[in-house]
């Protein structure tokens, strides 16, 4: 039998497969998204929000753009913006993707490009169409109150009714949806030894291989390690409800923000008024000032010195990473090659998580257009990366991590090794 043809055990990639795929993906994130927001209080919205809310964030955990407005009426206005991704929500739609997309094509050792392509275009055109309904449905107005204060006051003399909402931005979320499809489809084929490639690409699946799947594992070793930490947070001091939303719908937001962290990366922020951020209360304390304030080992030790501990996680985790990735090489590759795989790697999946960290809120109330109005209607959100500062950090990581990897991982017995071996 050809290697190009299917056997006749594998399960055929048709529509009805594209749409299992595309349909378990959308009900996990969804499911993720809708208990995370219970538990942070979400269930109580008015006017039967809560579900486009539910889908709000899932159009906003593949990429898609939420577009905030506000309208105050006519001596008032509001003014709002929100960039942040949910990633607990999808890193769940992701690997629930990955898998269904990967699932025909399992026991197979090479496919074909029109064979491969054809089964991509139907979950993307699955995936688009439900892009388009997610964006329209994702549609919502909320009266906000003023209070009994001296802002009711002013609000009832002249006839103010502030309200804020939110809608999508149809063709960015379709276009961001795509991409971030694209990525985990690609990312699916990297990462899974049991995937095939067509012919003219297994030359590369030796260097690309190992370091995707390292990376991946990395990234979720520390989500697991983040899991642990906020169960035993939650048990020895409560907030409860506060940790499993955090668990559900921002925990790699945190965890692989700690990852840059131990590596030495800085990243500039400010929290001001009554929003937050969903971390631990040490990075509140750090971006609560008036002016932008920097955040990095340095400046979090100042307020708890088991921060340093971080650095120590990293150097375990990336070591591990770079063991299993030199372990799953061919023997033939050597240390330094390692060194510049897991550089590589290392530098492309901080560069990801520095794309996706980023967050950015802002709500405010002006009155005949000065200023705030206060009354705990306003405030700000800002977290962003000195990116090449972390890019260049995690190369140096990646350079020793891999070189120490590659001279632990000798003694175990590598693919390519007996062959050589034989060959000699």
């Amino acid at each position: 039998m050809s290697p190009r043809t299917p056997s006749p055990d594998v399960a055929r990639h048709g529509w009805p497969q594209a749409l299992a795929a595309v349909l378990a993906a959308l009900i996990a994130m969804w499911g993720i998204a809708a208990l995370g927001l219970l538990a942070a209080g979400a269930g109580g919205l008015p006017d039967g929000a809560f579900p486009r809310v539910v889908t709000a964030t899932v159009v906003t955990a593949v990429g898609g753009t939420i577009e905030l407005s506000g309208n105050a009426g006519a001596l008032a206005e509001s003014a709002a913006g929100i960039t942040v991704m949910p990633l607990s929500v999808t890193l769940t739609g992701t690997l629930v993707l990955a898998a269904g997309f990967l699932r025909p094509l399992r026991h197979r050792a090479v496919a074909g490009v029109p064979e491969l392509a054809g089964w991509a275009a139907r979950i993307a055109v699955l995936w688009v169409l439900s892009l388009l309904g997610m964006a329209f449905a994702a549609r919502q107005t909320f009266a906000v109150s003023l209070g009994s204060g001296v802002l009711g006051d002013v609000g009832d003399v002249f006839g103010l009714s502030p309200k804020v909402g939110f809608t999508t931005d149809v063709p960015l979320t379709v276009l961001f949806g795509v991409l971030w499809l694209a990525g985990v489809l690609v990312l699916a084929l990297l990462v899974s030894s049991a995937a095939p490639l067509p012919g003219r690409l297994l030359r590369f699946q030796e260097s690309v291989r190992p370091a995707a799947y390292a990376m991946v594992a990395l990234l979720l070793a520390f989500v697991a390690v983040g899991v642990v930490i906020a169960l035993v947070v939650a048990a020895t001091r409560g907030h409860v409800p506060e940790t499993f939303a955090v668990i559900l719908l921002g925990l790699p937001n945190v965890a692989w923000l700690a990852l840059t962290l131990g590596l030495g990366a800085t990243w500039t922020g400010r929290v001001d008024g009554p929003f937050g951020l969903p971390m631990p209360h040490v990075l509140d304390e750090v971006l609560r000032t008036k002016d932008v304030s920097t955040l990095n080992v340095h400046t979090l030790a100042g307020y708890d010195g088991r921060v340093w501990w971080l650095v120590a996680v990293d150097a375990v985790l990336l070591l591990a990473s770079a063991f299993s990735m030199a372990a799953r090489s061919p023997a033939r590759v050597r240390a330094w090659q390692h060194a510049l795989h897991m550089a590589v790697a290392l530098a492309l999946t901080v560069l990801t998580i520095c794309l996706v960290g980023r967050v950015s809120a802002h709500y405010g109330l002006s009155l005949l257009g000065i200023g705030d109005l206060g009354g705990g209607l306003s405030g700000d959100v800002l977290l962003t990366p000195q990116v090449w500062g972390a890019l260049g950090f995690a190369l140096l990581w990646g350079l020793v991590t891999g070189f120490l990897g590659a001279l632990l991982a000798r003694p175990v017995r590598r693919r390519g090794q007996a062959g050589e071996a034989a060959g000699t």
